[in-house]
């Protein structure tokens, strides 16, 4: 099997019309069209697992730079994702926002004055 990444895809474009794109050229397996997890709008690429690696390579070769809706789409094996390294996390509040750790006895006491 192989996964293929269709970028620079418009906005528009529906996971049925990346279906409708591959189905003369290739036995799909999936189409993963990847949206927006907020708005549920397309973020413009996609992933589309083949079975045969020889018809993927036909896919790649009839659709990468090809016209879709006023735009040259890009058709390629998809890369694997790359490991993020492991480090702190750093999310969770805002900068110097009081609500978010430290010293929690200036608050209890209701004042924000530092003891000496």
């Amino acid at each position: 099997m192989t996964r293929l990444f269709v970028g620079n895809l418009p906005y528009t474009v529906t996971t049925q019309d990346i279906t409708d794109m591959f189905t003369p050229l290739v036995k799909i397996s999936s189409v993963n069209l990847i949206t927006d997890k907020f708005t549920g709008r397309s973020k413009g690429f996609a992933f589309v697992d083949v079975d045969d690696d020889k018809e993927a390579q036909n896919a790649i070769e009839k659709l990468n730079n090809s016209v879709v809706q006023d735009r040259n789409i890009v058709v390629s094996v998809a890369k694997p994702r790359e490991e993020r390294p492991a480090g702190p996390s750093y999310g969770g509040g805002f900068r110097n926002d009081r609500r978010g750790g430290g010293d929690r006895r200036d608050f209890r006491r209701g004042d924000n004055r530092s003891r000496r």
